[in-house]
């Protein structure tokens, strides 16, 4: 079957537009990149052949010698897989994981929000040694339980296999104490990460000058 035959949803451009690069499978990605199959196969069935071919040293490995005319493959596609490869290997190289261990961590990493004139809400994904795996502002504006809802939360925890979350907001008016509305909202947060085995670790309001902390406070 050619792609263009497939339902849109399982197309892997539209998929990556719809549900982002996280939901698709390594031969999806690699179809993108390669963007047309060969005689007889479609992009994302050549795609899975050429990641098996090379799954003992691995893809990212790969020279332009050895990827050039593999099932088809021409001096061209090999050369883009080979810079894409070499293109992510620089920009992590020098990249640390960010170690959350306290709320001083979290005020120091949320700089560029602490004196908004909106109200952000991020979530910090972290794996099991506190070890962040992303950030997400997961709303802009009042806080109140309409933009703030447990899906919006952990559904990413899920798809960036979070073993834990931290949540953070500002408070523009520079009074970090927090609100009913945000006691309530993290009451609701802890009851649906508990449920979920993801735990939420502490609850940060930030203001310019200093932050708040549910956890240091005991009220998680």
């Amino acid at each position: 079957m050619k792609i263009k035959d497939l339902p849109k949803v399982d197309r892997p451009r539209e998929k990556l537009e719809k549900y982002g690069p996280e939901r698709l499978s390594d031969s999806e990605l690699l179809a993108i990149l390669l963007r047309t199959g060969s005689k007889g196969i479609n992009v994302v069935e050549l795609a899975g052949k050429i990641l098996r071919k090379f799954s003992g040293i691995g893809l990212a490995k790969a020279s332009v010698k050895e990827l050039k005319n593999t099932f088809g493959l021409g001096s061209a596609k090999a050369c883009e897989i080979a810079a894409c490869f070499e293109l992510g290997r620089r920009l992590l190289q020098n990249k640390q994981s960010v170690l959350l261990l306290s709320p001083q961590d979290v005020w120091n990493e949320l700089k560029d929000i602490r004196d908004n004139k909106k109200e952000h809400f991020v979530i910090f994904f972290l794996d099991s040694r506190n070890q962040e795996i992303k950030r997400e502002i997961i709303s802009i504006g009042s806080l109140n339980a309409n933009l703030v809802h447990p899906r919006e939360v952990f559904e990413p925890a899920v798809r960036h296999l979070a073993a834990q979350v931290i949540l953070a907001h500002n408070h523009p008016a520079g009074d970090s104490s927090p609100s009913q509305e945000d006691s309530e909202i993290t009451k609701q947060l802890v009851e649906a990460g508990r449920l979920l085995g993801i735990g939420v670790n502490d609850h940060v309001i930030v203001s310019k000058a200093n932050f708040f902390s549910f956890k240091e406070h005991k009220l998680l």
